[in-house]
């Protein structure tokens, strides 16, 4: 069984270290997970095929740029709270935003984040700096220099993200 906390950041749960090689499974925030026993970070299917990199803790990832990141994920993850469960996985090149499915990708950069969303059909707009076919969705990529740009047209994106990645 899955023992949950709170992690630093108040919006990741993490849990504590697996004991044994088995096969962990179990419910985060009303979410199945499965959490790999080599590099312990979750995933939505048993024995899912990923590269075993150790994940960091979101404040780790979030410490190590300016402070006007930290302020864009706040953003985000508040609006994307209200939505329901989110599994934060953070690994050193960003956090992999997840329900059932990853929906978002946070980026950190030199001079920006670049927000990866994941979407039923291509949307176009200037925002948006490419899109991405992918076997059943479009990956669209946003540039982010600021929490302002965190807006109502970028909240109703998250939650069209967050709905079609959740069943």
């Amino acid at each position: 069984m899955l023992q949950e906390a709170s992690a630093t950041s108040g919006n990741s749960t993490t849990r504590t270290r697996p004991t044994s090689s088995r096969c962990y499974c179990g419910t985060i925030g009303r979410v199945t997970r499965w959490v790999c026993p080599n590099c312990e970070r979750e995933f939505a299917s048993a024995n899912q095929a990923h590269v075993c990199v150790p994940g960091i803790t979101v404040s780790d990832l979030l410490g190590r740029h300016p402070r006007w990141v930290s302020e864009i994920y706040a953003a985000l993850i508040e609006h994307l709270s209200s939505l329901g469960p989110v599994h934060e996985d953070a690994v050193n090149v960003g956090v992999f935003l997840k329900s059932d499915r990853k929906f978002a990708e946070f980026r950190p950069r030199v001079r920006s984040v670049q927000l990866s969303l994941y979407l039923p059909y291509e949307r176009s707009d200037r925002r948006i700096a490419r899109s991405v076919p992918a076997a059943d969705r479009v990956v669209h990529l946003i540039n982010l220099t600021s929490a302002a740009q965190v807006d109502d047209q970028l909240r109703e994106w998250l939650t069209e993200a967050f709905d079609f990645n959740t069943d």
